[in-house]
Formats: C-alpha cells, structure tokens, sequence
C-alpha cells in the first residue's frame, strides 16, 4: 500500500472511531501490533501485541469511561508507510469527569495492516481525570 492508500485506511478507521466504533481499528491491526503512549503516567508505556492492547489497553478504558468511546480526528498527514493523525476525544469518566484529550497518533503500517503507534497526549489530563489504568486480570 502507498501512502494515500494508508491515508485512506486511517480516515476510514477514524470515521468509525468518531462514531464509537473501535472495530475497524482492532480488525486492522496486526497481531504483534504495538501501541505506546508516550509521558510518565501510570497509562504510559508500550502495549505489545493486538491481544495486550485489546485486554489491558482498552480494557481499562472501558473501565473509566461511559460509552461510546470516541476520538475525532481533524488532520492526516501521510509520509511513505506512516500516517499521522491529529484528533480530539470527547468522552465521559463513569464519575461524570469530561475527558477531552488531545492526541497526535502516529501509526506505521506494512503490508495492509497497522504495525506500530505511538501516542503523544496531555498527560497531565489523561492521569487527573481516569487516575491508574484498571486492575488487570
């Protein structure tokens, strides 16, 4: 795939993610994805394969948040096999906190499907309104 044809993956996958559906992003991802979230928080570290983001990652997210989880992206820039995606969350803790984050993700494909993402976000806002990620296990 080129870098429009990744482009075009992303915005779909995003389209989806801005109406609460995370399935398009979990079917695209490969099985030894990774995705790391950038900072000191207790959320920030590197989730490594589909399984460990699917059960930890987004399962402490699920945990913290009333549905639908929803990230709206404003801007891709695609570069070669690397696709940057600047969007905004609009989302609710279970306490009523609005959680409104903003993110650059920048994701690296191959071969059709999402290898690898590294996520730079307010920290200071993803530790104020969700605390620690939710006990695994």
């Amino acid at each position: 795939m080129n870098a429009n044809d990744n482009k075009k993956l992303l915005q779909h996958i995003f389209a989806e993610l801005a109406k609460g559906n995370s399935r398009p992003l979990v079917d695209n991802m490969a099985d030894d994805f990774s995705w790391t979230i950038t900072g000191t928080t207790e959320w920030s570290k590197k989730y490594e394969g589909k399984l460990a983001v699917v059960n930890e990652l987004f399962g402490s997210l699920q945990a913290k948040l009333t549905p639908p989880i929803t990230t709206i992206a404003q801007r891709f820039i695609a570069d070669e096999d690397c696709v940057a995606v600047e969007a905004r969350g609009k989302n609710t803790t279970k306490d009523g906190t609005p959680y409104n984050n903003s993110y650059c993700f920048v994701f690296r494909l191959a071969d059709g499907k999402l290898r690898e993402l590294t996520e730079y976000l307010d920290t200071e806002l993803v530790s104020s309104a969700l605390g620690p990620p939710a006990p695994q296990g």
